[in-house]
């Protein structure tokens, strides 16, 4: 069975190179093989350049001219993958590929056609100290997300804005994904929720970074995924 790992990036020149050589070495579950797609959204950092090493590397790269967005860029990944089941893999470091096991597992054992990877399960939630909450608005924000996503759908989910999703390609088959930027994640969560595809969700940790490490999500996203949610429950 085939696992399409599809990278968006977009001026991440200080981790791209890390995380793909990350994903390079993880082990996947017997019978499972790699395909790596990486699409370049327009980077103008040395983002591009650091490419140029994994041509060798059985990688597809992908480029586009400008700066489309995440959604954009997860839409050209999933129309040039091959594989039976399909992950998106952010470019920082926040999402380890170790996880890709226990994400899987669903699809191995229970024959789970959607498997998102929460990070909100179990997050701590400090204002002080060393392990002290990242962006603690932020979190609120994902919370409050994912719980218009609960009310509007009538889902159980607790990380609705997770980067970790998988899924099946026949469930994408059925999905025609308009989103450009980060109202991705809201866009594929409700269409899945209404096609009543049950959602498996797997705790993960992550380490998020700040807007000085180069987080790219912000406030406006925030009020777009609010937005989407309401669009796909009421209007399309």
């Amino acid at each position: 069975m085939k696992l399409s790992i599809i990278i968006p990036v977009f001026n991440e020149e200080k981790t791209i190179g890390e995380i793909v050589k990350k994903v390079l070495d993880v082990n996947l579950p017997i019978k499972f093989i790699k395909e790596i797609i990486i699409v370049n959204d327009g980077s103008v950092d040395k983002t591009t350049d650091i490419l140029q090493g994994f041509k060798q590397k059985q990688i597809k790269i992908f480029t586009h001219i400008k700066n489309l967005g995440k959604g954009a860029a997860i839409r050209t990944g999933i129309n040039n993958s091959t594989g039976e089941i399909i992950i998106i893999q952010d470019a920082d470091l926040e999402y380890d590929p170790e996880d890709y096991h226990k994400l899987l597992n669903p699809f191995i054992l229970r024959n789970a056609k959607v498997v998102f990877g929460t990070r909100l399960l179990y997050y701590p939630f400090k204002f002080w100290g060393a392990n002290k909450t990242v962006l603690p608005l932020h979190l609120f924000a994902n919370k409050f997300l994912t719980a218009l996503t609960n009310i509007l759908y009538g889902s159980k989910l607790t990380d609705m804005e997770t980067g970790y999703k998988l899924f099946s390609s026949e469930v994408l088959k059925k999905i025609s994904i308009k989103s450009d930027r980060f109202n991705f994640e809201p866009e594929i969560t409700a269409k899945i929720l209404k096609l009543n595809i049950p959602i498996i969700e797997i705790p993960i940790v992550t380490k998020p970074r700040t807007y000085d490490q180069g987080k790219k999500i912000g406030f406006i996203d925030g009020l777009v995924a609010i937005l989407t949610l309401l669009k796909y429950r009421f209007v399309q």
